[in-house]
C-alpha cells in the first residue's frame, strides 16, 4: 500500500540525513517508525491487560501484602 505523507521541513532535512549516514531509504526509516509505535502500542496493551489480571484475580494477595 503507498501513502503520501506531508513532512515538516525540518523533520524531512533530519531524515535525509539519517537515511544517508544509515544507507538507507526515508521510506524505510518511516516503515521502521511505524513498526516501533506498532510494537509500543501492543506492549502497553500487553502490561495494562497484565495488570488488570493481577489486581482482579490477586486482590486477596495484594491486600495482605499491602498489610504486611
Amino acid at each position: 500500500m503507498a501513502i503520501n505523507v506531508r513532512l515538516p521541513e525540518d523533520l524531512n532535512r533530519r531524515l535525509d540525513e539519517i537515511a544517508a549516514a544509515e544507507h538507507t531509504s526515508k521510506s524505510s526509516l518511516l516503515l521502521q517508525g511505524a513498526q516501533l509505535i506498532v510494537e509500543r502500542h501492543t506492549r502497553r496493551h500487553l502490561v495494562d491487560d497484565t495488570l488488570r489480571f493481577v489486581e482482579t484475580h490477586d486482590a486477596q494477595l495484594l491486600k495482605r501484602l499491602e498489610d504486611a
